[in-house]
This record gives C-alpha cells, structure tokens and sequence, in this order.
C-alpha cells in the first residue's frame, strides 16, 4: 500500500518514518527544495514535556488585554477582516475555561510524555543521535517577579500528577543548574526545573532521519508545489502539483496524510473540511556563542515574557513570540527586538548580535493547542497537523499515533483524544 505524506517538516518526516516502519510504501511532496525549511526551520529547539499548558488558558484573556498596543508584547492580535480569525478568536476563548484548558493539559502531557519516549527510539533506530546538536539537560523555567514564582510549586505539584518531573527551585539553585545566569541573578525569583526535558535543532532532526528515510526507499517529491487534491465520491484519487517550471502533474497514492501545517485547513476547504488551525507567527534569533562563560548550557525558558533559548552546538538559538496576522510570514524586526533585548539583559556577552539571524515562521495553532490527527471524512485521507508552538515536542508521539490509527482503527494513547473533525 502506497501512503503519500503531504508536507515535508518534521511532523511530515516523522509521519513518514512510522509509516514506512510499518511496512508501507511512502512518499513525501513538499514545495520547498529541502525537509524543514518552513516553520521547523529555526523553532526554539525544545522538547518541552514540561509545558503542558496551553496558550488557551484562564489568565490568558487578561495578559490579552494588557499587551494590546504594545509593540513588544509577548502576543499580538492584528485583527482583519477573516471570518476565519475571528471564528478561531472566539473557539480560543472558550478554551481559557477552567476545565477546557485542565482537560488540555493533560491531554497534551500524556501525549509528550508518549513523544519523547517515540523520539528516544526513533533516534536510536535512525542512527541520529549525534546528528542534531541533541541536549539532555532538561529544562529551567526562569521566573524574574515574585507573583509568578508564587504559582510555581502548584504548576510543579500539577505536572508531577501528569507524570511530568519537576521542582521549584530557589535562586541560589536555578544558579547551580545553570551558572550562566549569575551575571543577572539579582532579577531572577526564582525557577522550576524539569530534569527529563530535552532540546536539540528540529531542522537537523528532520534532514537526518529523511536521509535515512531515502536510504529505505522513501521518494521526495522536493520542490513541488500541491495546487489542490482530486476527491470523487468520497476518495481522494490524485495530488494536482507543479514543478519549479511550472509544469503540472498528478501524483497518486492508496491514501494521503495531509502535515501542511498552517496551510492545511487552504488545501481541504474545498473538499467541506473545515480544520481549526489558524496561523500564530513565532520569531526567534541564532547566533554563533561569543563567550561559552556567558551561554547557557541547559535550555531556558523566560516565563514572565515567553522567550525560550537553546544551546544547538556552538550556536544560541531564542525564540517566542505570537502573533495573530493570517499568512503573512514577513520578517517585522521591531518583533525581534524583544529578543536581542532579552538575551543581552540575561545573558549579556553569550552572542554578538551583528552575527545574530532574525527569523519567522507560522506555527500552525488550534484554539486548544491540541493537534489534529485522525482520518478526515474521505475515506483515505488522513490528517497529523495543528501542532502549534509543539511541534518539535509532540512530533514522535503524533507520528507514532497516527500510523497506529492507520493500522489498527485503534486509539494508541488513552488519555490522548484523537481529534477527527467532521
């Protein structure tokens, strides 16, 4: 059986790797010229068991409306006139509610905590272990005002529940777990340190394990542009596609799985799915370490302003940022500027910023942070997209779940609720 993985990023080449595992024939089509050069390019490179908790939840609307008009803001909304924005707005305030986001969060914990257990094996299956500037450091979340820290030992006591390791640590230790932090540690409160996290380039991830995916027979149909998918009674029978010449054609397979990201929902409209994913645009910096004294060896994450930052070899990659702004993945630096500041406020000395690259991508969200994977209402079309700002967290798991489905019917995660909208 022949499967074709529309969407060459790392939930696409993961998907891949499961399905061929498997024991199918796979194939991949992407418009781009490589794996991951779109939003799995430059992500904040962690895998973050440790952050359940999804952008839809109760305080969210309150920080909403104290960031408007800001620049800087850790979110941005630009509304326009999208019927498709203002109706995934509404569906994500109906997930701040309480028992919405306690029912996502555990959601999204059990299906990290089954990813990064797929991510081990996959890695050491794949012979990649060294391949994509890998950390197992875990994780220490930085909280620089004492009314977020206060929240911290039940945010602990909550992801020890989920199976989830963490502690709350004072200064002094956020200090031993990581020493780069000393030069600014009169602003830190205090931290939570998640031992089991890990953090490594996604991109890297991505191109080493198709490389392998190649060497098992695995096709790449790099460079070519999906114009729209041919559906009659029910099936889906052909991928109408364009090369770099503009030339057109039809690709076939037994059955698609559809990893576009943001541009899902664009690609079945047509055929009355309605997915709901809409794009939110991330930024994030990378640059060569100036001063190894200055940059952190475990990765961190700012929770009072939603920056993470990464140590990828000899390279420091810092990320957030979000913003609602449709499809428009345009490089704004007064965004990045948050970020520059950050790292020199924090880290001061670890990069030279006129080294530093600026970058964009759109990560693609739902209201709930939950990804969408299951089978669409055409009988051999499936979908493993809507992963948002998790998609190098849940990438293993997502794929491992999806190619069960397609095996077996069955439900591989119990406390995972596959989601197949109709």
């Amino acid at each position: 059986m022949h499967v074709m993985v529309l969407g060459a990023g790392i939930t696409g080449v993961t998907t891949a790797w499961y399905l061929r595992q498997a024991g199918y024939d796979v194939s991949i089509v992407d418009r781009q010229d490589a794996a991951a050069q779109e939003t799995s390019f430059a992500n904040g490179g962690q895998i973050s068991v440790s952050h359940p908790e999804p952008w839809a939840n109760p305080a969210t609307p309150f920080l909403v409306l104290r960031w408007l008009g800001r620049e800087d803001s850790p979110l941005r909304f630009r509304p326009r006139a999208s019927i498709r924005q203002w109706r995934w707005a509404m569906s994500f305030l109906h997930e701040c509610l309480p028992w919405r986001a306690r029912r996502n969060t555990a959601a999204i914990a059990a299906l990290a905590l089954h990813s990064q257990r797929q991510l081990q094996l996959v890695r050491r299956e794949a012979g990649i272990e060294t391949q994509y500037d890998a950390r197992q450091q875990g994780i220490l979340h930085l909280f620089f005002s004492n009314a977020d820290f206060a929240h911290a030992q039940t945010r602990a006591s909550i992801l020890n529940e989920l199976g989830v390791a963490a502690r709350t640590c004072t200064r002094e230790e956020c200090i031993a777990i990581e020493p780069a932090l000393a030069a600014r540690a009169h602003h830190l409160a205090g931290g939570l340190y998640a031992p089991n996290d890990e953090s490594g380039d996604a991109m890297q991830f991505t191109q080493a394990l198709a490389a392998v995916l190649r060497q098992k027979g695995v096709t790449f149909h790099l460079g070519t542009t999906i114009k729209r998918l041919c559906s009659s009674n029910g099936l889906i029978e052909g991928v109408e596609v364009s090369d770099r010449e503009g030339r057109t054609g039809t690709l076939t397979a037994n059955a698609y799985v559809l990893c576009l990201g943001s541009y899902s929902p664009l690609l079945v409209r047509p055929l009355g799915e309605r997915l709901p994913i809409y794009p939110v645009k991330g930024y994030s910096i990378t640059a060569p370490v100036a001063d190894p004294t200055h940059a952190p060896e475990v990765s961190l994450t700012d929770e009072s302003r939603r920056i993470v930052c990464s140590r990828l070899g000899e390279r420091l990659r810092i990320a957030g940022t979000a913003e609602l702004n449709g499809y428009n993945p345009a490089i704004d630096p007064a965004r990045g500027r948050p970020l520059f500041d950050w790292v020199e406020q924090c880290l001061p000395g670890a990069i030279d910023p006129g080294q530093a690259t600026l970058w964009a991508g759109l990560r693609p969200a739902t209201p709930s942070n939950l990804p969408i994977i299951g089978k669409s209402r055409l009988l051999n079309l499936w979908y493993n997209t809507g992963h948002g700002t998790l998609g190098w967290t849940l990438a293993c798991g997502s794929a491992q779940v999806l190619s069960a489905l397609m095996g077996s019917h069955q439900q591989p995660v119990p406390a995972f609720p596959v989601l197949a909208p109709r």
